[in-house]
């Protein structure tokens, strides 16, 4: 059965073990993401943490802060709802399989017909939970940002930042929604920045109601059940709606209620809702914020977000996270992503084995993928496909191995490239979008990026020599020893 609220999910993770709940006041400022930091980098992830006393300048707020619920593959196919996250890929994959597409775009629309007759649609009611208590923002009510329990993650942050808002735009055109996380860095108590980057889908919704000279609606939500964070940090195309995909892995419509001061729907069981707008054309310095690069990005200017009602469950819990130096929660998100998607790529690229982004590349700057390979650079043809798929095109490096290589084993892999290259013959650079937060690149959001071909080398790859045989035991030895062994214990 789909969470019917964050704290539903909270309580499968208490009952799983999964989760350590701290009763003493914790202070919102640094001290939270500093033990969060550390339960992330403990093994396979540590615990998710529920503080139950969260302090905001010497002040318990009325929510408790939930914070790394989803930094395990444990937790994920629990936030999921499945015995492990391929399960869900297995169910994409027969969805692919019963009209077999001939194209990429015929395979997402495809996937995008399945989903929606899986009673995956969206509902509409009237009431609903996260609307029990309502603020509207004017001069008679002191309710505002002020009351949550934000977090300030590094010393060095700008200020206090929503690290795990889900945002609601809509285009002013078409109707279509989107929901991504674009972090928020708080201003004051009724405002904050909007960090939608130039590529990113709300991003283009902005611009469009600033060519109408209207202003943007936008709705925050946080919480609920943790799919609909899941979907909105899925990379998904156009045009396969982020809540019609949530449907779909909650196995559940999802009940869309009105916001209460502007014309937009939210799941209607979400812990909070945001409700404001962005004035198209209005930019404020947003920044520095230690990000997911393991750096600090630095300030630039970005939309206002200006606050209009805040509605929230009674028993409301606040969702946070913090990202930084690999490994960290996010890392467990994007790896989800990849597993799930694994068979469209696959479908694109039929001798796929496998692919990986490891956590040390920090999403987009190191992809690992394996390959069936029958014939001369066919690696490099897998590269410049991924390249052009949807955000891929922000991988700075991509490595292509044999069939027999395991992607997640980073050791592995980098044994293949040291042994299986030659840097002159087996490299390919190209230009492309880079992602905005790669400080790396002389300017920004446009950089270089480059293909590895650590597979074995075939005749028409100008390679001149008979290609080596890895070394490897006969199983009947293995097998021997392993006898030998269980008698010896």
């Amino acid at each position: 059965m789909a969470y019917r609220s964050f704290r539903k999910f909270l309580d499968a993770l208490d009952k799983a073990g999964e989760l350590k709940r701290v009763a003493a006041p914790v202070d919102t400022d640094l001290l939270i993401a500093e033990w969060a930091d550390r339960e992330m980098k403990s093994p396979a992830g540590g615990k998710a943490l529920l503080f139950e006393q969260a302090i905001v300048d010497g002040k318990k707020t009325e929510f408790p802060v939930a914070i790394n619920t989803m930094g395990s593959r444990k937790r994920m196919a629990l936030a999921l709802q499945v015995a492990d996250v391929e399960d869900i890929a297995q169910e994409i994959q027969l969805i692919l399989k019963a009209k077999p597409p001939t194209d990429l775009r015929e395979g997402w629309s495809l996937l995008k017909q399945g989903i929606h007759l899986l009673h995956a649609r969206p509902k509409q009611v009237k009431e609903g939970e996260c609307q029990e208590v309502v603020h509207k923002i004017d001069n008679g009510n002191d309710f505002s940002l002020a009351n949550l329990p934000i977090l300030k993650c590094w010393p060095k942050d700008g200020g206090r930042f929503i690290t795990l808002p889900n945002v609601h735009t809509r285009d002013p055109e078409s109707g279509a929604r989107n929901v991504g996380v674009y972090r928020m860095q708080i201003y004051d108590a009724r405002t904050t920045g909007m960090h939608w980057q130039i590529h990113k889908v709300g991003a283009r919704h902005g611009k469009r109601y600033y060519e109408r000279g209207e202003r943007m609606p936008v709705a925050v939500t946080l919480g609920g059940d943790p799919v609909y964070t899941f979907a909105a940090t899925t990379p998904l195309p156009d045009g396969l709606d982020e809540i019609l995909f949530a449907g779909f892995l909650r196995k559940k419509s999802v009940e869309l209620v009105r916001c209460k001061t502007i014309d937009l729907d939210v799941p209607a069981e979400v812990d909070l809702v945001l409700e404001g707008y962005v004035q198209p054309g209005e930019m404020r310095p947003e920044g520095p914020f230690g990000d997911h690069t393991g750096f600090y990005t630095a300030v630039e200017d970005y939309p206002v977000f200006h606050l209009t009602a805040i509605t929230h469950r009674r028993d409301a819990v606040y969702p946070t996270t913090i990202v930084g130096v690999p490994p960290m929660e996010d890392f467990y998100l994007g790896d989800a992503s990849v597993r799930i998607f694994l068979p469209v790529f696959k479908m694109n690229f039929p001798e796929i084995v496998d692919m990986t982004l490891p956590p040390e590349g920090v999403f987009h700057n190191l992809v690992f993928v394996s390959i069936r390979k029958q014939y001369p650079y066919q690696a490099f043809k897998v590269m410049h496909g991924l390249w052009g798929m949807g955000q891929m095109m922000f991988s700075k490096y991509i490595v292509v191995v044999d069939e027999d290589c395991d992607v997640h084993n980073t050791s592995e892999v980098l044994f293949r490239l040291c042994a299986n290259t030659d840097p002159a013959r087996d490299t390919t650079i190209i230009k492309n979008p880079s992602d905005s937060l790669d400080h790396a690149p002389t300017e920004q959001n446009i950089g270089s990026h480059m293909g590895l071909d650590a597979t074995r080398k075939l005749r028409g790859e100008n390679y001149h020599r008979p290609w080596p045989e890895l070394l490897k035991m006969t199983e009947e030895a293995q097998a021997l020893v392993d006898s030998l062994q269980a008698q010896t214990r």
